[in-house]
């Protein structure tokens, strides 16, 4: 199987006939260009030092911490500001949905995430139309037609701090340059920037960070920032930041990340399933990392709890807030059952990281909030800092004994990719399957376990695609599925097609 080969689908372009300065705002293309000039030939010089890092990985040369340097010799604190001091639950959904985006800042969190990333759609009209919603939203003017109860619903006031997920460095835009690529985050970033009235905004523009992979990254979203804020007349370091630790050898280098981003970041979250398919990722040639199936890998898994223990302590060394991730069963108001099995385990979970000195952690239903919000302490826990912490833990700690390794759980991850991506084929970055929400992140954590079971000879290939055939064609049976028989089919083609020919990068 070949891990290197880039086999994805199609990237996220510009409408043929698209021109910049007639279908995005007035004065946007002159405003992007010198960006574009500037940054986005850095990007892909971090993307290319990513693939190397990939390589030698499954050369045997695994990553590893770095030396020590200022950033964690040092006696550095940022500054966190008193408008973000509690962020013990943050909201999180896609911003190309008006509807949820208003629920999400009605439901009483402390902060919300609107995502322009992973649980949304990478196509252009999407990204448009997440933008848009997000400048409404920051302005606290995003409506949506209620079709069940009738009539307008609008944002209420509140305290709830609005965060703004853009598209990471390992993503680039088409159609935007006629003969050349550009940064995806930068277009996100500088788009929403640019359109923005800074004066109308109840706290700074806070942004997340995700896939971040190397400290020296740090220092590119630095001087993008900073550009962009001086470029609208604010002070360099108005844009405020969290980073999300989604990558494995971003493990090992989240204190220097954090040092190059002083003035402007405020915490780390732990993004635990892109960690989790990194993890596969990265360790993906040793027989001794093949992953259970997934629903039967505790919350408190080595790999999981070592990180988690780092994160708040590497935090609140520095005065930032550790966030935890997200419980992926989600409730119920159909199914009791579920619904108090979900709650139950999200109770659970948010408490473990409550625990490990987290401040707060992502849920996506507003059910979901009060319990989340009610397992930390207000409004932090940046006191619980101890300066003997073990600063190298073990990032790879044995999964051996770990789980449950059955043909069914493969059976489950072949059915999960092929209804994630269609789900993707009809517009939806994010499903709710089985009661699991399942977005970019876990499709990618199935795909990557399907195949390391083949290549570590669970199954050849030719049980898999027989998997892939007889689950494809329940899904069309059963007609409970978005879209059509031809999208269902499709999806399972490019689903194992992805597969097959090692596309396992966060696309």
């Amino acid at each position: 199987m070949n891990l290197t080969q880039s086999a994805q689908p199609p990237m996220n372009a510009a409408p043929e006939g698209f021109s910049f300065e007639r279908d995005l705002p007035n004065g946007f293309a002159a405003f992007y260009k010198p960006l574009h000039d500037r940054f986005t030939k850095r990007q892909q010089e971090l993307g290319a030092a990513r693939k190397r890092v990939l390589q030698a990985s499954h050369a045997g040369t695994l990553p590893n911490y770095l030396p020590p340097s200022a950033a964690t010799t040092e006696d550095w604190k940022i500054d966190l500001p008193a408008w973000c001091r509690d962020q013990r639950n943050q909201m999180t959904g896609p911003a190309d949905e008006a509807d949820l985006v208003v629920k999400m800042l009605n439901s009483g969190a402390p902060g919300v995430m609107l995502d322009l990333e992973d649980s949304m759609a990478n196509e252009w009209d999407h990204t448009l139309l997440g933008v848009t919603n997000v400048i409404a939203a920051l302005y606290g003017e995003l409506t949506y037609e209620d079709k069940k109860r009738g009539g307008t619903v609008a944002i209420k006031d509140s305290s709830t701090i609005t965060w703004t997920r853009v598209r990471g460095l390992h993503l680039n835009q088409a159609g935007v340059f006629a003969n050349e690529l550009t940064s995806a985050s930068l277009f996100d970033l500088a788009l929403l920037v640019y359109q923005l009235d800074f004066s109308r905004l109840k706290h700074p523009l806070a942004i997340y960070i995700p896939k971040s992979e190397a400290a020296e990254e740090g220092l590119w979203w630095r001087d993008v920032l900073q550009t962009l804020a001086e470029l609208k007349g604010q002070k360099k370091d108005d844009i405020k930041c969290m980073a999300l630790c989604e990558a494995h050898p971003f493990t090992f280098q989240m204190e220097e990340f954090a040092y190059n981003l002083r003035e402007h970041i405020l915490g780390l979250n732990l993004g635990r399933w892109d960690y989790m398919a990194s993890l596969i990722h990265f360790n993906f040639n040793d027989p001794k990392w093949v992953l259970p199936d997934r629903n039967t890998i505790p919350h408190d898994v080595p790999f999981f709890q070592n990180l988690r223990t780092l994160i708040p302590s590497i935090c609140h060394k520095h005065g930032m807030l550790a966030i935890g991730g997200m419980t992926a069963l989600f409730p119920s108001r159909e199914d009791p059952e579920l619904n108090e099995r979900a709650l139950a385990a999200l109770a659970q979970d948010k408490k473990n990281e409550a625990n490990c000195y987290m401040d707060g952690a992502w849920t996506g239903h507003p059910d979901q909030n009060a319990i989340a919000v009610a397992q930390f302490p207000e409004p932090n826990q940046l006191d619980s800092f101890k300066a003997a912490f073990d600063s190298h833990p073990d990032m790879r700690p044995s999964v051996v004994g770990v789980g449950k390794t059955t043909i069914d759980g493969t059976r489950a991850a072949v059915r999960t990719v092929i209804r994630y991506r269609n789900g993707y084929l009809n517009g939806k970055g994010a499903s709710l399957l089985d009661g699991y929400m399942e977005d970019l992140a876990t499709d990618r954590i199935y795909r990557l376990m399907i195949a390391q079971r083949i290549e570590h000879g669970m199954h050849s290939a030719g049980d898999v695609s027989t998997l892939f055939d007889e689950e494809v064609e329940k899904l069309v049976a059963s007609g409970k599925d978005a879209g059509t028989a031809e999208t269902l089919r499709e999806a399972r083609k490019i689903s194992e097609d992805m597969i097959v020919r090692g596309a396992f990068d966060p696309v």
